[in-house]
């Protein structure tokens, strides 16, 4: 059984920083494309950001230029490197298969920019 952790959210101002990480356990993680995901309140889960297993990425609009997805291998390991955070980045974080989001969700992290 696929579990996933994810790691490193929490409140920050507007402009600051987060590097968020996902652990991942029960597969072989090098084979997968790997993906963050976010859910804010009242809203639909979306997909911010892909790595493939040639590290490949994608993101979605609202995130280019601020915020870097990668992976270590070694580690089973995805990370989300967040900058120039803006309020409307508020949600809950989570990590999947970056095509299908196949596996059973993790917790997730809270992720809150204020001031």
């Amino acid at each position: 059984q696929v579990q996933l952790v994810e790691s490193g959210g929490g409140l920050v101002q507007p402009g600051g920083s987060l590097r968020l990480s996902c652990t991942v356990s029960g597969t072989m993680f090098t084979i997968w494309t790997m993906g963050w995901y976010r859910q804010a309140p009242g809203k639909v889960r979306e997909l911010v950001s892909t790595i493939t297993t040639y590290y490949s990425t994608t993101y979605v609009d609202s995130v280019k230029g601020r915020f870097t997805i990668t992976r270590d291998n070694a580690k089973n390991t995805v990370y989300l490197q967040m900058n120039s955070l803006r309020p409307n980045d508020t949600a809950v974080y989570y990590c999947n298969r970056g095509t299908s989001a196949s596996w059973s969700w993790g917790q997730g992290t809270q992720v809150t920019v204020s001031s």
